[in-house]
């Protein structure tokens, strides 16, 4: 089964509904209240975990279901840094980029990290401009937060993937639960 598709955007609007799609999908697939609230917690913990290492993101999630193991999907679109990369890549399980299957994929995961290493100069913004923005934009810069948010998806979940592919990032988790 998969669920609807809940668009949240950087905004934190539509939180709320994904969060209300993941209880019907607990109810339809029968899951227990402790079972229904650690996929309630992993949602929550993939949405927090993008949002703090790429900012703020508008992003889409859905569930797919079989056999009592649920698949939770993050995707989003933006233009990610190589630390941001290295911080997503570094809360999967396996550390590798799940999209980089292929020789092709390789290939072309080996040009991006090379291309983001070598950031692009040409915007660069004038000191004032820079100087108000930093009054204005909150970022999180707390790795313990970030740890705290990778423990908890790594200690509740099975598996976490990392697919990077241009722009187009997709986080996915997956939980079993014992019949």
């Amino acid at each position: 089964m998969r669920s609807n598709v809940i668009h949240i955007d950087s905004m934190g609007n539509g939180h709320e509904e994904a969060i209300r799609e993941i209880k019907k999908v607990a109810v339809y697939e029968e899951l227990n209240r402790k079972e229904s609230l650690q996929l309630q917690l992993l949602a929550e913990e993939m949405m927090s975990l993008l949002q703090s290492v790429l900012g703020g993101v508008d992003c889409s999630l859905w569930v797919e279901t079989g056999n009592r193991t649920f698949c939770l999907y993050v995707s989003t679109e933006t233009d990610i840094d190589t630390e941001e990369r290295e911080q997503l890549l570094a809360s999967s399980s396996s550390g590798k980029n799940e999209a980089a299957q292929s020789f092709l994929g390789f290939l072309r995961e080996i040009l991006e990290s090379t291309m983001a290493a070598q950031p692009d100069h040409a915007e660069e913004l004038p000191d004032d401009v820079l100087d108000d923005l930093t009054n204005h934009v909150i970022r999180c810069t707390d790795t313990e937060w970030d740890r705290y948010e990778q423990s908890t998806l790594k200690r509740l979940a099975d598996t976490i993937k990392i697919g990077i592919r241009g722009k187009r990032v997709v986080m996915t988790v997956i939980k079993t639960f014992n019949a």
